[in-house]
């Protein structure tokens, strides 16, 4: 019997997150465009067939890395939300925790950003993946809304503009613009986004954080 054959044989029940441990490592090394469910069997070191066990397609196996991306980062969110001493401080936690978790785990990021990638028309899973993350956040702005720090009414916009903001910060950094720029700044980008979490905290409630700006 083949070797490939015999490794599925045994290893049937972790297959699946094998398949989607070599995609992730194919991603980083290789990018998105590198991935086939061919080639992320032979990564897996498993027959070319063994991936449709699990996943119909390539847009299968994206979107589960893609949910599991989202399910991951919303768990870190409500630690970070729940940590915070302040409503205000759980907005700046909250943008670092998700560019933390970019730097740490870039390829679900870069999955997390290209949702047409997982055809959501095929994979409904794929379009309600970022709810949890999205309502963490609404979250924290209604703690902001109470303590009376932001003004009351739809928590949407400062919703959006720190959600934009955390991805913009993610954006710059995964795509490289912002390393160059933080060296002209005598600063690195995990130093620039503690310093400009500690100005939206600042922003919201008029006085000012004490920065560590090395980062996390």
């Amino acid at each position: 019997m083949p070797v490939s054959e015999t490794r599925e044989s045994y290893h049937h029940g972790s297959l699946r997150e094998e398949l989607i441990t070599a995609c992730v490592a194919l991603i980083e090394a290789e990018g998105i465009g590198a991935v086939s469910l061919r080639r992320v069997a032979r990564e897996a070191g498993v027959s070319p067939g063994a991936p449709y066990h699990h996943f119909a397609d390539r847009s299968a196996l994206l979107t589960a890395i893609s949910v599991r991306g989202y399910e991951r980062l919303e768990r870190r969110l409500r630690q970070a939300r729940q940590l915070a001493p302040t409503a205000a401080r759980a907005l700046g936690a909250l943008v670092e925790t998700y560019v933390w978790f970019a730097r740490d785990h870039p390829a679900y990021v870069q999955l997390m950003l290209r949702p047409e990638l997982s055809q959501p028309a095929k994979h409904p899973e794929a379009q309600t993946a970022g709810e949890g993350a999205i309502r963490v956040l609404t979250e924290a702005v209604e703690d902001c809304q109470r303590e009376g720090i932001v003004p009351p009414g739809d928590p949407s916009p400062l919703v959006g503009m720190v959600w934009a903001l955390a991805i913009g910060i993610v954006t710059l950094w995964l795509d490289g613009p912002l390393e160059g720029r933080c060296v002209s700044l005598g600063t690195t980008p995990a130093g620039l986004t503690v310093q400009i979490t500690a100005l939206l905290e600042s922003m919201l409630t008029g006085g000012s954080r004490q920065s560590n700006t090395d980062g996390h």
